[in-house]
């Protein structure tokens, strides 16, 4: 029996029998024991000790929250990077229902905030920092004030529109964002480190040093662009409540207003006809800041008994228009506006500058009710080449990305006594967004569109309507070229009235005591024939 079922002591784990006699079987047990496979765990529990703080695997990356934080991240940077390059777009052409009544780069620096955002969240992220969470802090309670300025000032909300309200929301949203991915990813970096090697590590490399200085400053000059963001603001706020002098009508559509005003009373000439109203078109500017002298000067002295001007799209009260927009997209709207005003011809255009192009264009597509021409130093189309060059384009450009940031605009409400009065239509009026994004529209299409409508109004344009040109004597006796385009202008009608050069007096005529009285008895004559 003991043989068929064998001895006891082969079944007694403490007969030393049993035990191997010598090295060779637990030479290979103890191996396989320890082989490792595709289904060993990669980190040792902790009954076999704690990892050291360096090891690669002590990481936050090892909790799934932390994970989906940076996934949500990535994706939120590329949903910002898309939107960018759409307000990028829509500077030049602007798509269907995105037309922005302002400039529209508000909303392209606070998507381009945004975008700095992300972007430092996702190149540090598993770096955090107190510093970081303070300046991402900081921000966000700025943005908190613009958000709340956009959306309580009627007028900025209405030039903003919904794509600059959902931009700054947007940042806003971002802000928040940052601060919670990085106290996230600060909480999974403590619980790692505590879980792995049994303390939480507040030593840094110095590679994780680089990491947050370098954050820290990214993000504190992304809180000063905040902060002018918000100067810039604050201004507009107080431009905004400056009135116009006349009224704001819808055109195109109702996509944007125009702002026009009339005075003086219209009166009868003997024969019982109605006194041509003088309407005046500006050169680079707005009107009320260069050549409304011009009009009330001549107003109180009797040579023209009524007047009106408009501002054109981006210029002074009136809003943006849509990109591109043209000499010809100009005078549909001033006509649209005019009637919607109700005022009426017979007209004396008079105008200045690049003025003459839109005005000329006006005057060919409304020749029934135009009887005279005065043109002060008129551009003549051959010309626009200049303005439409491609580096003026790209300065234009860049200055308005610039814009936003006030430095400008700031600097001279702070220490140069610059008013509402200077920044809407004054000696700082060139310095607004909305000023420089219509230069940039006249300069995308000047040596284009804008010419072709020029070269077209010179065919269609009445041939015995009264002409009469001014011309800056300084600038015809320094270019040549500019003498040979200005005599040419006098070919522009028939029935050429008379043509000025006033001495010394530069390309804004009118600044001149000269100038003035030159103007002032040319609009009389042309009033009164």
């Amino acid at each position: 029996m003991v043989s068929l079922w064998g001895s006891k002591k082969d079944d007694d784990p403490e007969d030393t029998s049993a035990s191997p006699q010598n090295g060779d079987s637990s030479d290979h047990a103890e191996p396989r024991a320890s082989e490792s496979n595709e289904r060993s765990r990669l980190l040792p529990p902790p009954s076999q000790g704690y990892l050291s703080p360096d090891d690669p695997a002590v990481s936050p990356y090892n909790l799934w929250s932390v994970r989906f934080l940076r996934y949500f991240s990535v994706l939120f940077a590329i949903i910002t990077f898309l939107w960018w390059v759409l307000l990028l777009v829509s500077i030049f052409i602007s798509p269907p229902g995105m037309h922005s009544r302002g400039s529209g780069f508000f909303d392209f620096s606070y998507t381009t905030l945004t975008l700095g955002l992300l972007l430092v969240t996702l190149l540090f992220f598993s770096t955090p920092s107190k510093a970081g969470q303070i300046t991402s802090l900081v921000i966000s309670v700025i943005l908190l004030i613009d958000m709340i300025l956009i959306v309580a000032v009627s007028k900025l909300r209405v030039e903003e529109g919904w794509v600059g309200i959902a931009s700054v929301v947007w940042a806003l949203f971002i802000s928040i964002w940052t601060i919670f991915t990085d106290r996230t990813v600060a909480w999974g970096k403590q619980e790692e480190e505590e879980r792995l090697t049994g303390r939480s590590e507040t030593r840094r490399t110095l590679r994780e040093w680089c990491g947050v200085l370098t954050s820290t400053v990214v993000l504190i000059v992304l809180g000063l662009v905040t902060i002018l963001l918000t100067a810039t603001l604050i201004l507009r706020s107080r431009d905004a409540s400056l009135a116009p002098p006349g009224q704001r009508y819808y055109v195109d559509g109702d996509k944007y207003q125009i702002h026009v005003f009339c005075e003086g009373n219209a009166t009868t000439n003997s024969k019982g006809e109605k006194t041509p109203t003088v309407l005046f078109e500006a050169a680079d500017g707005p009107f009320e800041g260069g050549m409304l002298q011009i009009a009330l000067g001549a107003v109180a002295n009797g040579s023209i008994g009524r007047y009106c001007y408009s501002d054109r799209p981006g210029i002074g009260w009136s809003d943006n228009a849509p990109s591109p927009f043209a000499a010809s997209n100009a005078a549909d709207s001033l006509a649209e506006a005019l009637a919607v005003a109700g005022e009426e011809g017979p007209w004396v255009l008079a105008s200045a500058g690049i003025g003459s192009i839109y005005s000329r264009v006006f005057s060919a597509r409304q020749g029934q009710d135009v009887v005279g021409l005065l043109m002060i130093n008129p551009l003549h189309e051959d010309l626009l080449y200049k303005v439409g060059s491609p580096q003026r384009g790209f300065l234009l450009w860049a200055w308005g990305i610039l814009s936003p940031l006030g430095l400008d605009r700031n600097f001279g409400a702070l220490f140069k006594g610059r008013n509402r009065e200077d920044r809407v239509y004054g000696r700082s009026a060139y310095q607004g967004g909305k000023y420089i994004k219509a230069k940039l529209q006249e300069a995308l299409v000047a040596n284009s569109v804008t010419k072709n409508d020029a070269v077209n109004a010179r065919h269609i344009q009445y041939k015995n309507c009264p002409l009469t040109i001014i011309s800056s004597g300084i600038d015809v006796k320094k270019d040549k070229e500019w003498e040979r385009k200005q005599r040419d202008m006098t070919t522009y009608t028939d029935k050429l009235v008379s043509w000025d050069i006033v001495n010394k007096a530069p390309s804004e005529v009118w600044k001149t005591f000269d100038g003035r009285v030159t103007i002032e008895k040319r609009l009389k004559e042309l009033v009164g024939s």
